[in-house]
């Protein structure tokens, strides 16, 4: 059995109560513990750890991030959520919850800011590096233990330490040999907490957890298979695969492997987008509302493919335009479910454009999106149940395949003529 020490970063080669060296009782102990190697990084209520850093005196208090009575939670400190507040709640049901608690207003510069901090030490750990979201990211440590002298698990004990010394945030640690189970391991033991999930007895391991810990289940999802009696990993683990696929199809495919703790995506280094966007400057200043509607159809679905092709979703919709006499106006809102579905992006610019409408004629029009999230970070992005927006986004990419393969005019909407 190996173990480290958390607080004073010791190699012990036997299982401990307490590390030998500093009597610290946060010592982590793991039969695999020194040969896993890939590891999701989370901090913990990142917005309201800034808020608190910055902010002393908000440290013993209840603290949400978001805002007015009509708007939605970003995020609860810990305090709050003991109360039961938690992310996208309306603010209005957080407050009777939580009465006590201090709102605050984002602040997305500060939150950048602490997010390229983080960034940057984690650089000096691996070239691989996959963010997620601003809080948090895939690493992989594959050969970095010659690099470090010393194991990944150890390597990320030092990096969470760093973290929280330097810049006063704290972080939970996942460590596995996939993706998909790093990321639940990082959330097994919240907040400053460092879990580990190895190969044996993989399934075993997974069998009494609930279904709701597949990553693609969402609320809906879960409620469909607990319908059909299907509430643990155990109930999907006795499931054959052909089982699942016919009833379930794709997902179906998903969720066996991810039940037995297969996963085979690897760890994908990118810079992080910070948006997406398309323009078209006219010869002729226009001010024609079915030409214009037309423009923005185009673009939306231009921007929706790039989005899709990055796997990224926005949680900002943006239209710019541009005036005959070269004035600039923006118009932005803030959706409380990202996407990256065309219709959506589409539907908020038409009754952006209808407001601006008085503004023209128009020499210049864009579309995009920001503040943008990696789609994996999102549970119910692939959930199988098919509602409204999740049907519009399977349509939408049934369309986006005929059009790759037979070319973009293969099928077009009316407004796509205008």
């Amino acid at each position: 059995m190996k173990s480290i020490c958390r607080d004073c970063l010791r190699k012990i080669n036997e299982k401990v109560l307490r590390c030998p060296n500093c009597s610290s009782p946060r010592v982590l102990s793991h039969p695999e513990l020194f040969t896993l190697s890939t590891a999701h990084i989370d901090c913990d209520a990142f917005y309201a750890s800034v808020e608190k850093r910055d902010n002393p005196d908000l440290k013993n208090k209840p603290l949400i991030i978001g805002g007015g009575k009509r708007g939605v939670v970003s995020t609860a400190c810990y305090i709050a959520r003991i109360k039961g507040v938690r992310s996208a709640m309306p603010m209005f049901k957080a407050l009777k919850l939580c009465p006590e608690a201090v709102v605050v207003a984002p602040r997305m510069d500060a939150y950048a800011k602490a997010s390229k901090e983080i960034h940057d030490l984690m650089n000096n750990l691996s070239p691989s590096i996959e963010p997620l979201s601003l809080d948090e990211a895939f690493i992989d440590l594959k050969g970095t233990e010659k690099l470090h002298g010393e194991p990944p698990a150890l390597s990320m004990a030092r990096l969470v330490q760093q973290i929280e010394q330097k810049l006063k945030i704290s972080a939970s640690i996942g460590l596995s040999y996939n993706k998909y189970l790093a990321k639940l391991a990082s959330d097994l033991d919240k907040p400053r907490g460092y879990s580990i999930i190895g190969k044996a007895k993989i399934e075993e391991f997974l069998a009494p957890k609930n279904i709701g810990l597949i990553w693609g289940v969402g609320k809906v999802a879960q409620a469909k298979l607990e319908h059909d009696g299907i509430r643990t990993f155990a109930d999907l683990q006795r499931r054959e695969h052909q089982e699942l696929i016919d009833k379930y199809q794709n997902m179906g495919d998903h969720l066996w492997h991810l039940c037995r703790g297969i996963d085979n995506r690897n760890v994908i280094s990118k810079n992080v987008v910070k948006s997406i966007s398309n323009e078209t400057t006219f010869s002729i200043d226009t001010n024609d509302i079915k030409k214009l509607d037309g423009h923005i159809w185009r673009l939306s679905e231009k921007v929706s493919q790039r989005a899709k092709k990055k796997n990224l979703l926005g949680h900002v919709i943006t239209l710019k335009v541009k005036t005959r006499n070269f004035k600039t106006i923006s118009r932005r809102k803030t959706q409380r479910e990202p996407t990256q579905i065309a219709e959506s992006i589409y539907t908020e610019v038409r009754r952006m454009l209808e407001q601006l409408a008085n503004e023209g004629p128009f020499r210049l029009i864009g579309v995009g999106i920001s503040q943008l999230i990696n789609a994996d970070s999102i549970d119910h992005l692939n959930d199988f149940l098919k509602l409204d927006e999740s049907k519009k986004a399977d349509a939408e990419r049934a369309t986006d395949l005929i059009k790759e393969r037979f070319g973009k005019n293969a099928i077009l909407k009316g407004r796509s003529l205008r």
